[in-house]
């Protein structure tokens, strides 16, 4: 362990008593120092949890990502090392990686558009964990993923008004900036029936799902805008499916392996089935219905 986060107390009470203090510094570091003897020991699924905490953090935290800046040593320790290990993780066989680079090669046997339902079915499938989170002070924009699934999902049949178009941008845009608030980072959590509180930073995982949903909305945004102005649209993009999977949640969590979890085995079933529905000779009410269906789902209720 480096020298300059050694501390009497363990990175685990540092990280809780960061979280009370909002010490977002301690807080960055405490989730480091976790990641590295998570790493150090074997366990790479919760290195990867811990380190990419980290450097969500650091990384948005302006007063943490200055002084990581200016200071050489705190670079060097907390950013750099961060990044590597990241990237040495990022090379792991873990469904962390094994499941969007499955998912990314199935989609490319798919057209524009079946990628593009497929997307709208992994956003619905969320609708319901948002609109519980949506509570939380902050995190008002996860309430709206269902006005704007309903809006996409018309839009694919008749154009979108202008206001529907800007309201959209303005979710969009909101994702985006949700990641770098302390609404994100600074603990909120929410009970889960039957199960440990899920916590708005168990979106961090798989590239983060607030930022996967900015991306398939933007990219929606300017598949829109490409066909009202009869240019050629943006290519659709995959990387909403899988984040369903909310693995830093179980992580964090349990014991299990990510693979034996119940909720996981359910989503990876209901992604596989989206595969086969998408390839069907499908109308655009069963469409409509499985959006529905999704929008009710608790994606985080066991059996």
């Amino acid at each position: 362990m480096f020298g300059l986060f050694e501390n009497k107390k363990s990175p685990e009470e540092r990280w809780k008593n960061s979280l009370e203090k909002k010490d977002w510094d301690g807080l960055a570091r405490a989730y480091y120092d976790m990641g590295v003897a998570a790493m150090d020991r074997g366990d790479l699924n919760r290195a990867i949890l811990w380190l990419n905490r980290a450097d969500t953090v650091y990384s948005a935290s302006d007063g943490v990502y200055k002084k990581a800046s200016k200071n050489r040593l705190f670079h060097k320790e907390i950013v750099s090392d961060c990044s590597d290990r990241i990237g040495t993780l990022e090379e792991a066989d873990l469904l962390y990686n094994n499941i969007p680079a499955e998912m990314e090669d199935k989609a490319g046997d798919l057209e524009d558009i079946q990628v593009r339902i497929l997307g709208l079915l992994s956003m619905a499938r969320l609708v319901r964990l948002g609109e519980s989170l949506s509570s939380l002070p902050g995190c008002e924009v996860l309430g709206k993923l269902g006005w704007a699934a309903d809006i996409m999902l018309g839009s694919f049949q008749k154009p979108v008004t202008q206001q529907e178009y800007s309201k959209l941008m303005d979710i969009c845009n909101d994702l985006y900036d949700f990641g770098d608030s302390q609404a994100f980072y600074a603990g909120g959590e929410i009970p889960v029936p039957g199960g440990a509180p899920f916590q708005v930073f168990d979106l961090n995982g798989m590239m983060g799902v607030h930022l996967e949903l900015n991306g398939y909305i933007d990219n929606h945004l300017r598949f829109l805008s490409a066909l009202s102005q009869e240019q050629e649209p943006p290519e659709a993009d995959s990387c909403m499916v899988g984040c369903t999977l909310l693995p830093d949640y179980y992580v964090r969590t349990g014991t299990e392996d990510l693979e034996k979890i119940p909720q996981i085995k359910a989503e990876l079933t209901r992604i596989w089935s989206d595969f086969d529905f998408v390839r069907s000779s499908i109308t655009w009410e069963q469409v409509t219905d499985r959006v529905e269906q999704y929008k009710a789902l608790d994606i985080l209720r066991q059996g």
